[in-house]
């Protein structure tokens, strides 16, 4: 699988990444597993949770397989905190007290002594952004983070926050932020792209396949035993289910139907294929669902579908 450096620094990410939202609770351990080994096979090296992720089902599920089924060499862990996923609504809390003992029960629960990319999951209204970037810089100085990223800033937040933690000063800088991004969500072309390439932050595009619609399985209904159906997802899919995202998907599947590929295949790799991704983060329910995504490494778009494709999926005004 293709490296890319993420960022302004010296770390090498795969240009797909594990996402690991589902294990502990959709996916158990013996489909964890076989995702895993299937990815590293690929030649992935970035595995990425957060600590809300099944209230930490999945951090725990990650830790039972360091020194079983993987080495910890193997892998780049990147984690999240910030947000609690107990309740409803979802609580964020970026205080420094809070992250950082999220941080010791992420590190915990995986059985590891640092994080590789540890990040912060969402703006907080009610702590100051200095606050939080305290808690960033003693992650890293202390030895328990050793990149630090954000995820789900606007672009302005992105930028305050790089802006502050300028290495010339000795604080840690941003190195990432993590974004939805697909053919049915190009926001982040509008400001936060253009931010991270100013700021040399890399950018990591959380559901390219657009929640799983991208697919095509949802063309007809919600099939029972899709995330659609989940109680866990049915919001999240749903969002993507208006005229607009319909006939997205439906060119989607025209320009797979007549490439030979399948439209999974064509929207991974428009999202994996732009320059300034530096990897797309997929994630699936089984072993046989990720062995299909991975087989998107294969393929290449032709200029002419990714051109359409562009022009059928513009945000409009």
């Amino acid at each position: 699988m293709e490296m890319r450096i993420l960022g302004r620094t010296g770390l090498s990410v795969s240009r797909l990444a594990l996402g690991t939202m589902t294990w502990g609770r959709d996916t158990d351990e013996h489909e964890a597993a076989d995702q895993l080994r299937s990815y590293l096979d690929a030649g992935g090296n970035l595995l990425d949770t957060a600590a809300m992720y099944g209230d930490g089902d999945s951090e725990r599920v990650i830790g039972g397989f360091l020194g079983t089924l993987i080495n910890r060499e193997e892998i780049l862990l990147a984690t999240k905190a910030g947000v609690s996923s107990s309740g409803a609504p979802r609580k964020t809390n970026n205080s420094r007290a809070s992250l950082l003992d999220e941080l010791d029960g992420s590190l915990t629960r995986l059985g590891v002594s640092h994080i590789d990319l540890w990040q912060i999951q969402g703006w907080d209204d009610q702590t100051p952004l200095d606050e939080t970037l305290a808690a960033i810089d003693f992650a890293v100085s202390s030895g328990k983070a050793r990149y630090v990223g954000l995820s789900n800033f606007a672009a302005w937040q992105l930028a305050r926050a790089a802006t502050l933690q300028n290495p010339i000063f000795g604080k840690a800088p941003i190195t990432s932020i993590q974004s939805e991004y697909s053919l049915l969500n190009r926001d982040i072309e509008r400001e936060v792209m253009p931010a991270a390439l100013e700021l040399g932050v890399g950018i990591l595009a959380w559901s390219p396949l657009g929640r799983g619609v991208l697919t095509g399985k949802y063309r007809n209904g919600v099939p029972s035993d899709s995330r659609g159906a989940s109680p866990h997802f049915a919001e999240f899919i749903a969002a993507y289910t208006d005229p607009r995202s319909r006939s997205i998907v439906e060119a989607v599947s025209v320009a797979a139907q007549g490439l030979g590929y399948s439209p999974l295949e064509v929207a991974l790799a428009w999202v994996r294929d732009n320059n300034a991704i530096a990897s797309a983060i997929i994630g699936a329910r089984t072993g046989a669902q990720l062995r299909g995504v991975l087989a998107s490494e294969e393929i290449v778009l032709p200029d002419p579908v990714r051109f359409a494709l562009d022009d059928v999926s513009a945000a409009t005004a």
